[in-house]
C-alpha cells in the first residue's frame, strides 16, 4: 500500500505524433510560454493534459477542468469538486475526465458544457473508490483506470478488468496497451484479458512509468528507479547513457515522443530533459531555463510541435523547432548584454560588468554554457568586433584584444564605441570614441596596433562611416552630423563641416548613419535620408521609405550578409530582404519574441553562419536558425477559429452559448438583444494573429484586420444572422472562413398570437369604427346642419341689429336735431331776455337822464313809475319759468338732477347753473340776473362751494357733465 501512496504523486500521458521534422538544436533553451494560475485562474497542480479535433487544449487541474482555446481559460467544476486526475477526448466532441470515485463525460447540451456521469453504468454491486489516473480512447471504446481496476466502456455498458494486484499506470503504444501490476511486472491488455510479458521483472518490480516507441518497433521504456530501457519484443535493454543517469537521481515521473526521434521525460525534482533516440541529451529545461516549476505532473506534445507541461505550479509550452532558441541569465551573473559574438569556438558576452565567455560546441551533444569573466575586463563594453580573425573588444576603459580568455590593451582611448576598416586602406581602423576618433594599424603579418589619436576633432563619435571620397562621417551622439576630411596619413583632420536642420536634417537629435548596399544613409525620428553633394542638402529616402513602412524610422540597421539587413525600430525587429530587384521583404512577426527585450541604442546582431545568427538582450542572448521553423518542410494548415462564447450584455451578464453551432439553434430574446461574440484561433506557436469579422444582416463589409478577440452588437433588431470570422497569422496566412448562426427572436408584440391577436382586432376595430364613423357622420351632418341654422340666425340677428341701430341712430340724429334746434330756441330766447332786459335797462338810463323844458331833471316822483314798469318787466318771473321748462326740455331735467342731488340751491343758483350750462358769458349773465359783473362772480364762487367742485375742475364743464 505504501507503494501506491508514493505512486499517487506520479502521472504520465503518452501521446505519438507522426511527425518528423529537423533536428532539436541543443544550443540554448526554445521559447517557453508561462502560464501562472493567476492567468488561467485555477488550482496549480495540472495532472493531465490533452488537446481535441477543434485544437482546444484541456487539461486536468487540481480545481476541475481547465480548457484554453489561444486566448480564453474556462475552468469547469466537477459535481463534487474533485481534482481531475485524467482526461482524454474523442472525435465526436466529448471529454473524458477521470477523477477520485468518478467518471464520464463532458459534452455539449442546450448550447452549454455539461458533464454526464458514467458511474451509473457500472453492474451492480460495484463502485468506483480510488482515482481515475489514465483514459484512453480507441475507436469504439474508451478505457478508464485506477490503481485497483481497469473499466472499459463500450456500447453503453462498462466491463471491469481486475489483475493479480494492484496496478501502477496503464499505458497505450502504438495501439497496444500496458500496465504494470505491482510485484508481478508488465502485462498486455488485450480485449479484456491480462497477458504477462516474459522477463519484464528486470525493469524492476516497481515505477513503469513511461513506455514510448522506439526505432525498428520497439519500446523505450522509463522507470523511476532504473532508469531508461530499451524492448524489442524479446529483450529488456538498459539504455546506459547521461541521460539515465539524470531520470535517476532527479526522478523520472512520464515521458512523450517527440518529432518521431526525440523523447522529452518530465522528472520530480529537476523539471525534463529531451534526448535524442542514442539517449544523447538535447535539452535541460528547468526553472534555472524558464520553466515555472521544477515538478513536472504531465507531458503532451501536439501536432504543431509543441511540448505542454503541467506543472506541480502553473502550465508551460515548449516551442520546439522554434527559430529562436534562448540563453537568459537569470541568476544575475553578468548583467546586460551590450554585444555578444562566437570566436574560436567560444563564445563572449560584452556587457555593462565586463567581457564574459564559455566554450560553444555545435555537436549534437548539450554541453552547458559556462560563462567566466575574463581576469582586468571588468567595466562597460560597448562593442565587439572580429577584424581580419582578431577579437576586438571597444571599452570604456580604452580597446583591447581578446585573446582565448585574457585580453590585452592596444589603446588607452575611452569609450571605443565602434571600429571599422578604413574602404581607402584597408590596413588601417577607424574608431568612434568618447573623445573623437582614433586610428589603428596593421603590417603584413602582425597585430592591429594603436597609432594615435586624430587631432582635430573632439566630439564624441557614436557611429562612423567613410564616403566613396574618403571622408569621415561621425554621428555626434547629441548634436547631429559631421563630415570630417583627414589629412594623407590619417592623423589630423583637415577640415570639418557641421550638419543640423538647416541642410535638410528634421533635427540634430539621434541621427544615425549606416551603410546599406555601399550607400551610406542617415536615419531619424521622420524617416531614413540621403545626401547630396552637390546641393549640399539632406533629402528624404523615400523609395527606401515607402518600401520600410512602419520601420522607415528604425534608429538601427545591421547587415545580415547577401543583400539582407536587420532593422531595429526602437525595439522592434525586422529582417529585410532585398535580393529579388524591386522587392523588399520585410520579416517581423517572428521577431516579436524581442521586442524591448535588446538594449536600446546599442542593439547587437552577430552572424554565426549563412544562416544562423547571434542577438544580444538585456540578460542573455538568441539564437535565430530560421531553418528550424518548419514541420515536415512546410507549415502545417492553419485551424479554423472557433466561436468560444456568446454572453447576454443587455444588463446583468450572462453566457448563452459556450461554442458555436453544434447541431442545436442559437435564439436570442429581443428584449436580450445586446451580445457578445468572443472567438479564438487555437494556434499555440508563437505568432501575431489578428482577426476579421463580418455580420450579414448587419455590417456592409467585413472589419479590419485586429487583434480583438471579441465582438459586441447592440440593438439587434429580428431576425437571421450569420457571425464570419477567419484569421491571419503573421499577415500572411489566412484561415478558412467561420461562420455561427444564430437568430434573434421577434419581440413578443410581434408573435404569431400576437399577430393572430392583431387581426382580430384590427377586424373588430374595422367594425367599430364603420359603426362609429357612421354615428360620428350623422353627429357631423346634425352639427353642420345645426351650424348652418346657427349661422342663418346669427346673419338675420345681425340684420336685426343693424336695422336697430339704423333706427336708433336715426331718432338719435332727429333727436339731436330736435335738441339743437331746442337748444337754438332756448339760445333765442335767453338772447331775448337779455336784449330785452338790456333795452329795459337801458331805458331806465335814458329816463334818469330825460330833462324838462327848464333843462332840470326830472323829479324822482316822475320817474318812479316808470322805473317801477321797468324793474317789473327785468324781473318777471314768467320768462325765467318759460325758460326753464324750455331748458328742461332741451337738458333732459336739468334742474330736477341738479336739486335732486343739491337740495340747498336757491332759484338764483339754479338760474345761474342754467346759464353756466348754456356757457353764457358773465356779461350776458348779469344782465339776465340783473345784477353786476362782480355780482356774478360773486355767485359763481358762492355756487363753486354748494356744489363742492374741486379747485382743479371748471365750474361750466362741472356742470355740463351733470
Amino acid at each position: 500500500m505504501q507503494k501506491l501512496l508514493r505512486c499517487l504523486f506520479l502521472l504520465i500521458i503518452c501521446a505519438h505524433t507522426s511527425i518528423y521534422a529537423a533536428d532539436i538544436k541543443s544550443i540554448g533553451v526554445p521559447y517557453i510560454e508561462n502560464f501562472p494560475k493567476s492567468v488561467y485562474s485555477a488550482g496549480n497542480q495540472n495532472w493531465s493534459i490533452t488537446k481535441d479535433q477543434n485544437g482546444v487544449m484541456y487539461f486536468g487541474n487540481a480545481e476541475g477542468l481547465l480548457t484554453f482555446d489561444g486566448r480564453y481559460w474556462q475552468k469547469y467544476q466537477m459535481p463534487n469538486r474533485q481534482i481531475v486526475r485524467s482526461v482524454a477526448t474523442d472525435n465526436n466532441g466529448k471529454i473524458y475526465t477521470g477523477c477520485f470515485g468518478e467518471f464520464g463525460y463532458w459534452a455539449i447540451k442546450n448550447n452549454k458544457l455539461n458533464y454526464n456521469s458514467l458511474i451509473s453504468l457500472l453492474p451492480k454491486g460495484k463502485s468506483v473508490n480510488d482515482e481515475i489516473w489514465k483514459i484512453y480512447v480507441e475507436k469504439d471504446r474508451v478505457i478508464f483506470q485506477s490503481f485497483k481496476t481497469i473499466y472499459i466502456y463500450k456500447n453503453n455498458k462498462i466491463e471491469i478488468v481486475t489483475g493479480p494486484s494492484s496496478f501502477l499506470f496503464l499505458h497505450r503504444v502504438n495501439n497496444r496497451f500496458f500496465v504494470e501490476v505491482l510485484e508481478k511486472g508488465l502485462f498486455e491488455l488485450i480485449g479484456n484479458k491480462l497477458v504477462h510479458v516474459p522477463l519484464s521483472e528486470q525493469l524492476g518490480k516497481e515505477g513503469i512509468l513511461s513506455i514510448l516507441p522506439y526505432k525498428n518497433g520497439g519500446f523505450i521504456i522509463g522507470t523511476v528507479k532504473n532508469g531508461l530501457f530499451t524492448y524489442d519484443g524479446k529483450n529488456f535493454t538498459p539504455l546506459n547513457t547521461p541521460a539515465n543517469a539524470y531520470l535517476k537521481t532527479y526522478q523520472l515521473n512520464n515521458g512523450v515522443r517527440l518529432l518521431g526521434k526525440y523523447y522529452a521525460y518530465g522528472t520530480i525534482l529537476n523539471g525534463l530533459i529531451i534526448i535524442d533516440e542514442d539517449g544523447r541529451i538535447v535539452h535541460r529545461i528547468n526553472k534555472s531555463s524558464g520553466l515555472q516549476n521544477n515538478t513536472v505532473l504531465s507531458l503532451y506534445a501536439d501536432n504543431e510541435q509543441n511540448l505542454w507541461t503541467g506543472l506541480d505550479n502553473g502550465i508551460d509550452r515548449i516551442e520546439l523547432n522554434s527559430p529562436l532558441y534562448f540563453y537568459f541569465d537569470k541568476t544575475g551573473q553578468f548583467g546586460t548584454v551590450y554585444s555578444s559574438i562566437i570566436f574560436n569556438n567560444k563564445i563572449y558576452l560584452g556587457t555593462n560588468q565586463g567581457i564574459f565567455y564559455s566554450e560553444w560546441s555545435t555537436n549534437k551533444e548539450l554541453l552547458p554554457f559556462n560563462f567566466r569573466l575574463i581576469p582586468n575586463s571588468q567595466g562597460q563594453v560597448w562593442e565587439l568586433s572580429i577584424v581580419d580573425n582578431q577579437l576586438i573588444c571597444g571599452h570604456n576603459s580604452g580597446t583591447f584584444r581578446i585573446i582565448d580568455d585574457r585580453i590585452e590593451k592596444i589603446s588607452t582611448i575611452s569609450g571605443g564605441w565602434t571600429i571599422k576598416k578604413l574602404n581607402s586602406n584597408p590596413n588601417y581602423l577607424i574608431q568612434g570614441t568618447y573623445t573623437g576618433l582614433s586610428l589603428f594599424m596593421k603590417s603584413p603579418g602582425s597585430d592591429f596596433k594603436f597609432i594615435s589619436k586624430v587631432s582635430g576633432f573632439d566630439a564624441p563619435s557614436r557611429y562612423i562611416e567613410q564616403d566613396n571620397k574618403g571622408d569621415i562621417w561621425v554621428s555626434h551622439a547629441y548634436k547631429g552630423l559631421y563630415k570630417v576630411t583627414l589629412s594623407a596619413d590619417y592623423r589630423k583632420v583637415t577640415s570639418t563641416k557641421y550638419y543640423d536642420e538647416q541642410n535638410g536634417l528634421p533635427g540634430n537629435y539621434n541621427i544615425n548613419m549606416f551603410n546599406l548596399e555601399n550607400k551610406i544613409v542617415f536615419s531619424s525620428d521622420a524617416g531614413f535620408y540621403t545626401y547630396d553633394e552637390l546641393s549640399n542638402k539632406f533629402t528624404k529616402y523615400d523609395v527606401l521609405n515607402h518600401k520600410l513602412g512602419s520601420f522607415a524610422t528604425s534608429n538601427k540597421i545591421i547587415n545580415a550578409g547577401e543583400k539582407k539587413y536587420w532593422f531595429i525600430n526602437h525595439g522592434k525587429t525586422a529582417l529585410v530582404n532585398f535580393t529579388e530587384p524591386g522587392k523588399t521583404e520585410i520579416d517581423s512577426n517572428q521577431f516579436s519574441l524581442l521586442d524591448g527585450r535588446m538594449v536600446q541604442y546599442y542593439e547587437n546582431i552577430s552572424r554565426i553562419s549563412n544562416s544562423i545568427y547571434l542577438i544580444s538582450v538585456d540578460d542573455g542572448f538568441v539564437i535565430y536558425n530560421p531553418t528550424l521553423d518548419l514541420v515536415g518542410g512546410k507549415q502545417n494548415k492553419l485551424p479554423s477559429v472557433l466561436i468560444r462564447r456568446i454572453d447576454d450584455i443587455t444588463d446583468k451578464y450572462f453566457t448563452i452559448s459556450e461554442t458555436g453551432n453544434n447541431g442545436e439553434p442559437t435564439e436570442v430574446p429581443y428584449s436580450r438583444n445586446n451580445i457578445r461574440i468572443s472567438f479564438a484561433l487555437p494556434y499555440y506557436r508563437q505568432a501575431k494573429i489578428k482577426f476579421q469579422y463580418f455580420l450579414e444582416g448587419y455590417s456592409k463589409d467585413w472589419s479590419d484586420w485586429s487583434y480583438a478577440t471579441q465582438k459586441d452588437f447592440t440593438n439587434l433588431s429580428s431576425g437571421h444572422y450569420q457571425f464570419k470570422v477567419r484569421a491571419k497569422i503573421d499577415d500572411s496566412s489566412v484561415s478558412e472562413i467561420t461562420t455561427f448562426e444564430f437568430s434573434v427572436l421577434r419581440p413578443w408584440y410581434l408573435s404569431n398570437w400576437a399577430i393572430l391577436f392583431y387581426f382580430i382586432l384590427f377586424a373588430i376595430v374595422l367594425i367599430l369604427g364603420k359603426k362609429i364613423y357612421e354615428r360620428k357622420l350623422e353627429k357631423d351632418s346634425k352639427k353642420i346642419s345645426d351650424r348652418l341654422q346657427a349661422e342663418q340666425d346669427e346673419i338675420i340677428r345681425q340684420e336685426t341689429e343693424a336695422n336697430e341701430k339704423q333706427i336708433i341712430k336715426l331718432q338719435t340724429e332727429k333727436l339731436q336735431a330736435e335738441l339743437a334746434s331746442k337748444n337754438r330756441e332756448l339760445a333765442n330766447s335767453a338772447m331775448t331776455l337779455v336784449y330785452k332786459n338790456e333795452l329795459l335797462q337801458k331805458l331806465s338810463d335814458e329816463i334818469t337822464k330825460l330833462k324838462d323844458e327848464n333843462g332840470k331833471k326830472l323829479s324822482e316822483d316822475q320817474t318812479r313809475k316808470i322805473q317801477k314798469v321797468i324793474n317789473d318787466g327785468m324781473n318777471d318771473e314768467r320768462d325765467w319759468h318759460l325758460f326753464e321748462n324750455s331748458f328742461n326740455e332741451a337738458h333732459e331735467s336739468f334742474f330736477k338732477k341738479l336739486k335732486a342731488q343739491h337740495p340747498d340751491l336757491v332759484p338764483n343758483d339754479l338760474k345761474l347753473c342754467a346759464y353756466l350750462r348754456m356757457n353764457m358769458s358773465s356779461k350776458e349773465m348779469s344782465s339776465l340776473l340783473n345784477i353786476s359783473l362782480r355780482g356774478v362772480e360773486i355767485r359763481r364762487y358762492r355756487l363753486r362751494k354748494k356744489l363742492e367742485v374741486p379747485h382743479d375742475k371748471n365750474l361750466t364743464e362741472f356742470l355740463m357733465e351733470l
